[in-house]
């Protein structure tokens, strides 16, 4: 049976004070939680975070990276950056890093890989417009991203890819796909994995939903069949909500 894992996406927000003051809070809401729990924090707050986080259960995530190693890139921070300060998950592919900052399926591709080179853990997100919904491409576009995506990675390194299904329409706007809905689609995520892994591959890697998880939805989601957690926006700053979230099942 799959863990479930719970990851906090703080987006940008919170100082280095804050971030301490957080998991002050948060650590002893979660100590017996079966789940898995992290927080992906702001690169100003990841080392404030990964002190806060010893002697935890919470691991630590950053939100995005360069795939180069090193470089003239102004600005950008490498893999082995954040493997050096003890950082183990990363965020690729946000639907906020499509929009605002021209992420495609190619650059999602080249950093999942130089992650997996460096044994930091992605989470690779993808997911459709409402728009796309509505047309009936919605199968299409997210089958397209997990194909491109994540071409080419070996079977050891998918079984440490965490996919997060995030429908575009409800990430920050209070709307959330249906438990059947999101269930439908992260069927057809696992379904487009069987077919490159096998299905005994496919049915071990976690694949969570993400789009305005909150505690009043939390377990009724969590409690589907094929989804694994949930990625958590704005619901992760605030750790009693948060932490209501991580034990909601």
């Amino acid at each position: 049976m799959r863990k479930k894992v719970i990851a906090g996406n703080w987006k940008m927000n919170k100082l280095p004070n804050e971030t301490i003051t957080f998991f002050e809070e948060l650590a002893p809401l979660v100590k017996n939680t079966k789940n898995e729990v992290i927080i992906c924090a702001p690169y100003t707050d990841l080392f404030y975070a990964i002190l806060s986080a010893q002697n935890t259960n919470i691991k630590i995530g950053a939100q995005n990276m360069h795939w180069e190693e090193n470089g003239a890139y102004t600005g950008e921070i490498s893999p082995q950056m954040l493997k050096s300060i003890g950082v183990e998950y990363v965020i690729i592919g946000h639907s906020e890093r499509r929009q605002y900052f021209a992420e495609t399926d190619e650059t999602v591709n080249k950093k999942v890989k130089a992650a997996h080179n460096v044994g930091l853990k992605p989470i690779v997100c993808v997911g459709e417009t409402l728009s796309q919904r509505e047309s009936g491409k919605a199968k299409e576009i997210v089958t397209n991203q997990i194909k491109s995506g994540l071409k080419d990675l070996t079977k050891n390194e998918i079984m440490s890819t965490i996919v997060a299904y995030e429908p575009i329409w409800a990430i920050g706007t209070g709307k959330t796909a249906t438990k059947e809905d999101a269930n439908e689609t992260i069927k057809w995520i696992r379904e487009e994995l069987e077919k490159i892994y096998g299905k005994e591959n496919a049915d071990k890697v976690i694949i969570q939903y993400g789009g305005s998880v909150k505690s009043e939805n939390a377990k009724e989601l969590f409690e589907m069949s094929d989804i694994d957690g949930g990625l958590v926006g704005g619901a992760s700053l605030k750790p009693d909500e948060f932490a209501k979230i991580v034990n909601a099942i």
